[in-house]
């Protein structure tokens, strides 16, 4: 299978990008093709709500989303990560979600997996996060969740090679 990570982590190695790793990891030596993308790395611009996308199914903002937006559509497994802000989404991941409105409906039937680290140890860190990333899928025909890895309770770079989920996200990825 096409494996796309699409990491929203703004600091390199960070929690939620290190668990990306782990996971890529596990579906790579499981023999599955896998890409990473890393949006610190990318210029990608908000939606600008002009909705000239809908009747020609392309964005009139020229940036990095012309890349990744065929990248969803080969990909048969999207794994998310976000690091919590405020209890939602990073602004690079909200970005690429909300530019996904260009013809998102094309991004069908795809199973998808979440990472989310938090400084915050409880899982409820997490609802506001995991809410973003479900309501996007929901508009997703016959997209699924598969799986949610917790990094919560990581807030300094390096927290997560002792937390569980380090170890997790290995296996979900050797086992999706």
């Amino acid at each position: 299978m096409k494996v796309l990570i699409v990491s929203s982590s703004p600091r390199k190695e960070g929690n939620s990008d290190v668990l990306c790793d782990r996971f890529a990891r596990g579906a790579s030596e499981a023999g599955h093709e896998v890409e990473k993308i890393m949006l610190r790395d990318k210029k990608i611009s908000p939606c600008n709500a002009c909705y000239a996308c809908m009747e020609t199914h392309t964005c009139v903002i020229k940036d990095d989303m012309a890349d990744i937006f065929p990248k969803l559509l080969k990909a048969d497994v999207i794994l998310l990560a976000s690091p919590v802000y405020f209890y939602s989404v990073s602004a690079q991941m909200k970005a690429v979600i909300d530019r996904c409105l260009v013809d998102h409906k094309r991004i069908a039937g795809k199973k998808f997996y979440f990472i989310v680290t938090a400084a915050d140890p409880q899982h409820e860190a997490a609802e506001g996060t995991l809410a973003a990333f479900r309501g996007f899928i929901r508009c997703l025909p016959d997209s699924q969740e598969r799986g949610v890895i917790y990094g919560t309770g990581t807030w300094d770079k390096g927290d997560v090679f002792r937390h569980p989920s380090y170890e997790q996200a290995y296996k979900m990825g050797k086992e999706m």
